[in-house]
């Protein structure tokens, strides 16, 4: 089982076959439905039981002062965090007068399945209330992916075992979650009922922001079924009342239209979800739930990943690029949060988790959705000026974490000093503009980000009397190590991002001298690539996470129990900043990224010596692990650290699924399968493989999108078959040796076998747990008997 006996393994569904309230805000995140723009967690329709409500929108967010009793110049003043807007999928039901409240009478049965293939959430109900009456339950909810503003529900309800009067109130409800003594988040301004018709249009309270919502209904039962609307401030109510024999059926089909605005008036935004609610009316529910199948059906042509012996692992890989989909689809230029739009955790914040690693998992499964992402980041440039030039430097510096792009993360060490996220945003702009050779991006918003960003480079770093290019007092991916010099891995990403910012402005001159890019400039940003330090421990033969790293006492993992871990949770940063210990991949995701800085001799070296260092307090870790495991020849560690990151919210590993999702694993389990198991690297305008599969997978079977092509691999123990689904001819690198691929007919080439290694070895307690069970030890001979 993946995490309890409720939820049974399908390769196409997320299943929930019992209701058990101990999981219940875990299931709220795995059920979530989103669309980028809205989002939904799963909360069982009638709002009760549950464990955290949650209606978001993108941007939506609270603001207020952050209270520190001794202020730092250059810290941010104020902090974000996302907002519980009005809840429009509330649809309580009475029978007999007694609420259907599944914790009390008898639950008979409970059962919800997404489906990922459908993008609706299904949901079976049969309950006796506490005088007797049983009633059968169903509904359908779905956010839709094609028209952002609208989300949907169908609920019926059935009579089982004799005449019952029913009533439901299909609500919209503000500050529902809001407890007495605490001020209210949204401030109503209008509330509105007419026929079948409900509006709440609210503002919050500090930051300003204008939030309608709106619903329309469809209502179809017996004779006599009547209905009233009513609205207040806060609660906008359609109640349906019916008496229902068995046999006889009350369908409710809810229509909900959300938008939101900084500067629109009350009047406007009230329009815009008006006129977003005419289109879904036109559309029907038929109509919506055959939109999402049509869209769905379209991305898994082109972005599926199959994968054979393991049947966890398919569940996961499927359910991870939903959910990033999910995430980004509609999200139009707006941030792809942490934890998308699945529960308030990280305060809702974007952190460079969305441009490293879901962004590029869209790159090659969801083109369409990566320009606007960026574009976001293009939009926010103005705040990251005004931050660098408070700062004292030129050019952009992005926020470590944001919701309108101001900084949120009052902890300098960890987030003033992450430059390294300028290098991941210009990371995600190559990436994708080497992809999709889209052209227009590139002269606009590509060009402007590579040049912001890289002379943020140029002004952080200096040269040393012998000529070498130094980035000091920054904080990489580690959070374990802070304010280090010569970061292996910022190094490194910024040496690509002042090569990849001098590379766009000469091929775009008209553009580049409008923002007083000289060819000095350029030449300046190539010369400090050209020379960038990265330090290395020749006496161990690894290069060394930062500057002086290898040379800090190493952590006492021996005398680190069980318990302590996470590390950051029982041990002072103090602590933890002067020794050699790793909460996530730095060095080991320098290699993953910017491989060809290193020889195979030299990364196996570098995996072996940061193993025993890593301890993965930190989902963003397991799966670039498993990439470089898999690189280096451990194939069956890297398998293990692929089902760590796979597993990671359909399991609960970091007991924190409640808060929603961990996006970056997510995305990870395509990670880990198509660039760890598929050998997948992307370095200019190559596309190179070099699969190879851990023992327990018979097969891997991947779809990738690359410069206008469809390209799907096909691996199996022995051999790979290559074949081009459309577009013109592509060469590709198959274990180092070009080859090109038409779409006359596929190419198969031979799988090498991984060259042996002694598999290496991690602080103790740390290793992730073994998928496939080690053989048996063999039994002692019996002595020789005389």
């Amino acid at each position: 089982m993946i995490v309890h006996p409720a939820y049974p393994v399908d390769p196409w569904c997320l299943r929930e076959e019992r209701l058990d309230t101990d999981v219940l805000a875990q299931s709220e995140s795995l059920f979530a439905l989103s669309n980028g723009h809205l989002g939904w967690r799963g909360n069982l329709d009638e709002g009760e039981p549950r464990g955290l409500s949650g209606s978001y929108l993108n941007g939506v967010y609270e603001g207020h002062r952050q209270h520190c009793p001794e202020p730092q110049y250059g810290s941010p003043e104020t902090e974000q965090a996302v907002v519980d807007v009005t809840d429009g999928k509330l649809v309580r039901l009475l029978v007999d007068d007694e609420p259907f409240d599944l914790r009390y009478g008898r639950l008979r049965g409970h059962r919800r399945v997404l489906d990922l293939r459908s993008g609706v959430l299904e949901r079976v109900v049969e309950w006796t209330s506490p005088s007797g009456r049983t009633v059968r339950v169903r509904s359908w909810r779905l956010v839709s992916l094609t028209q952002r503003a609208i989300g949907a529900i169908a609920y019926e309800v059935e009579p089982v075992d004799g005449e019952a009067r029913i009533v439901l109130q299909s609500e919209l409800l503000a500050n529902g979650t809001v407890h007495a003594d605490d001020d209210a988040v949204l401030l109503g301004e209008e509330h509105a009922a007419q026929g079948t018709a409900l509006r709440l249009v609210h503002r919050t309270r500090h930051s300003g922001l204008r939030v309608a919502v709106a619903a329309e209904h469809t209502v179809d039962g017996p004779s006599g079924t009547a209905v009233q609307a009513s609205a207040g401030p806060d609660l906008a109510r359609l109640t349906v009342t019916s008496r229902l024999r068995p046999g006889q059926v009350l369908r409710l089909e809810k229509l909900v239209a959300h938008g939101w605005s900084a500067v629109r008036s009350r009047p406007a935004v009230a329009d815009q979800v008006d006129a977003a609610l005419t289109v879904a009316r036109d559309t029907g529910w038929d109509g919506l739930v055959a939109e999402q199948r049509r869209f769905l059906d379209a991305l898994w042509a082109g972005a599926d990943v199959r994968v054979d012996g393991d049947e966890e692992l398919q569940l996961a890989v499927r359910f991870g690029l939903f959910q990033v989909v999910q995430a980004a689809a509609r999200a139009e230029e707006r941030a792809v949060p942490v934890k998308g739009l699945t529960g308030p955790g990280y305060d809702g914040h974007c952190f460079w988790d969305s441009e490293l690693f879901v962004l590029q998992v869209l790159c090659y499964t969801f083109p369409s959705a990566v320009a606007p992402a960026l574009r976001w980041r293009h939009r926010t440039l103005p705040a990251a000026l005004r931050r660098a030039a408070r700062l004292g430097l030129e050019g952009a510096a992005f926020p470590w974490r944001t919701i309108n792009g101001e900084e949120s993360s009052g902890y300098w060490p960890a987030g003033l000093a992450a430059f390294h996220v300028n290098a991941d945003i210009a990371d995600a702009v190559v990436r994708y503009t080497s992809a999709t050779d889209d052209l227009l991006f590139d002269r606009e918003a590509g060009l402007e980000l590579l040049v912001h960003t890289a002379r943020l480079w140029h002004s952080l770093g200096h040269v040393d009397h012998r000529g070498a290019f130094h980035l000091d007092g920054v904080t990489g991916p580690d959070e374990y190590s802070a304010v280090v010099d010569d970061n292996v891995f910022t190094n490194l990403m910024a040496q690509q991002n002042l090569r990849a910012a001098a590379d766009a402005a000469e091929r775009n001159a008209d553009l580049a001298l409008a923002l007083g890019v000289s060819d000095a400039e350029t030449a300046a940003w190539r010369d400090a690539a050209l020379h960038l330090a990265l330090p290395y421990n020749g006496l161990l033969g690894v290069h060394e996470q930062s500057a002086g790293f290898t040379g800090h006492q190493v952590w006492d993992f021996e005398r680190t129990p069980p318990d302590a871990y996470p590390l950051w949770r029982h041990r002072a940063y103090f602590q933890l900043y002067r020794k050699q210990v790793v909460k996530q991949a730095d060095l080991v995701l320098a290699m993953q990224l910017r491989g060809e800085a290193f020889s195979p001799a030299q990364k196996a070296r570098n995996f072996a010596y940061y193993e025993a260092l890593t301890v993965r307090d930190s989902s963003l870790s397991a799966h670039s692990q498993a990439v470089l495991a898999a690189e280096v020849g451990q194939l069956e560690l890297a398998y293990d650290y692929l089902a760590e990151s796979a597993l990671m919210d359909l399991a609960d590993l970091e007991h924190d699924t409640r808060d929603g999702l961990h996006l970056a694993a997510l995305a990870g389990t395509w990670i880990g399968l198509v660039a760890g198991f598929g050998g997948m690297r992307h370095h200019g305008d190559v596309l190179a493989f070099a699969p190879r599969l851990p023992e327990r997978l018979t097969g891997l079977c991947f779809t990738v999108r690359f410069q206008r092509r469809l390209v799907r691999v096909e691996v199996a123990a022995e051999r790979a078959e290559y074949r081009l689904l459309d577009g013109p001819e592509l060469e590709l690198w198959h274990h180092g040796e070009p080859f090109t691929l038409t779409r006359d007919a596929p190419v198969t080439l031979p799988v090498p076998e991984p060259r042996p290694l002694p598999e290496p070895v991690q602080p103790p307690g740390r290793r992730p747990a073994r998928r496939t069970p080690e053989p048996p030890e063999p039994p002692e001979p019996p002595d020789d008997e005389e």
